[in-house]
């Protein structure tokens, strides 16, 4: 017998402008993608010092309404959506009942009994079935999967607000950070416009209809609009970068279903003292009670600099000053603004203090490296205007 054939890899509707861009595509997570067209370094940079354009339309949505639709997100997902305003959005994630990761999510109020999670492309199929099978049973409460239905564009760097509100008539500046609203770009009416991104920059992502023709025009204004910053259409290697920089989670990586929240660092985002909201508190809360009560994580993330010459790859074991195989990276590369290699690593909580060295194996050799402060990148805040600034009288 022959084994079964490999499916097709699933395109989004920009896939022909890619090509057109002559982008180098690669498979991730079963999608046909673009890793990078000018160059990973070049489309950082761009990023981080004017504006670039990512086709994130692999990513999934799945939008719950009805009258129970607050009582099934309090279920679902660890961060408390009852103290959500329509219009704003957060970062939370799915767990098992051991408190570890189904998948990492950013979760939208579009209106009341009405939210749109945004989940991860692969893990996409696998988070739609444990949401049937977690809350499909709920009365009062309708799920679906509109991932196929957008185009989700996402414009990144501190020149994004200057080159989206070229082809807006919504003020951008009224959106505040994980905020969004509903307006007209590129004359399209009632696009989602949302404060929200993955790369550590100021930014927006847009959701537009997904057909070919509307998202090559879109794309292409998006491009023209950006022109004079420099703009430059960007790939999954600067996405991954950028995100590394600012030390933010990727799933399979720093979150995965043998890694759980407290051991992530991202206890902030659990909320465990929440009333529960239809008598039901969060799937995992209970496993995160307990290990909070058994004294915590045994294990933690940390950020890694590069102390002598090598690169920390994904996957690298690292190792104490006696030898001893304590953790391994689980995303590292050189980071192209800051000019440094970097990584993140899982390591015993004896060895998570600032200035702590270790030692990554590279290439059969043990190379220093140093626990320091994450994220590396934090993007620089905007300068007050003169008029603001007060004077201590002397």
């Amino acid at each position: 017998m022959s084994d079964s054939p490999t499916p097709p890899l699933r395109r989004t509707a920009l896939h022909s402008t890619h090509h057109a861009h002559k982008a180098r595509m690669v498979d991730f997570g079963g999608w046909d993608m673009p890793v990078q067209y000018s160059g990973l370094v070049a489309e950082h940079m761009a990023v981080r010092s004017g504006v670039g354009v990512f086709d994130v339309s692999h990513m999934g949505d799945i939008q719950l309404r009805g009258p129970n639709s607050l009582a099934a997100v309090q279920k679902l997902l660890m961060n408390d959506a009852s103290k959500l305003q329509i219009g704003q959005a957060h970062y939370s994630a799915m767990l098992y009942e051991n408190g570890t990761f189904v998948d990492d999510v950013v979760l939208h109020k579009l209106g009341e009994n009405d939210y749109l999670i945004v989940i991860n492309a692969g893990t996409r199929e696998k988070d739609v079935q444990w949401v049937r099978k977690t809350i499909g049973g709920m009365g009062g409460l309708h799920i679906t999967d509109v991932s196929d239905y957008y185009t989700q564009i996402a414009i990144q760097g501190p020149k994004a607000a200057a080159t989206l509100q070229k082809l807006t008539g919504v003020d951008l500046s009224a959106i505040k950070n994980y905020w969004f609203t509903w307006g007209q770009v590129c004359g399209l009416h009632n696009v989602l416009i949302a404060r929200t991104g993955y790369t550590g920059e100021d930014g927006f992502e847009i959701y537009i209809p997904s057909d070919e023709p509307t998202s090559a025009r879109v794309w292409g204004e998006v491009l023209n609009a950006g022109a004079e910053f420099g703009i430059l259409p960007c790939g999954l290697g600067a996405r991954n970068t950028l995100r590394l920089e600012s030390a933010m989670a990727l799933y399979g990586h720093e979150i995965s279903d043998t890694i759980n929240v407290f051991e992530a660092n991202l206890g902030r985002y659990c909320k465990l003292g929440r009333e529960p909201e239809g008598g039901s508190d969060f799937i995992g809360r209970d496993a995160l009670v307990k290990i909070q009560e058994a004294g915590g994580p045994t294990r933690k993330l940390v950020g890694l600099e590069m102390v002598d010459r090598g690169i920390g790859r994904d996957g690298y074991p690292v190792f104490d000053a006696a030898g001893n195989r304590i953790g391994e990276i689980t995303s590292g590369s050189p980071a192209p603004f800051l000019k440094k290699n970097i990584a993140l690593a899982y390591v015993p909580v004896a060895f998570t203090e600032l200035g702590t060295d270790v030692f990554v194996e590279v290439r059969d050799q043990k190379v220093k490296a140093q626990v320091v402060p994450t994220p590396f990148y934090k993007k620089p805040k905007k300068a007050q205007p003169v008029a603001e600034l007060h004077v201590p009288v002397s």
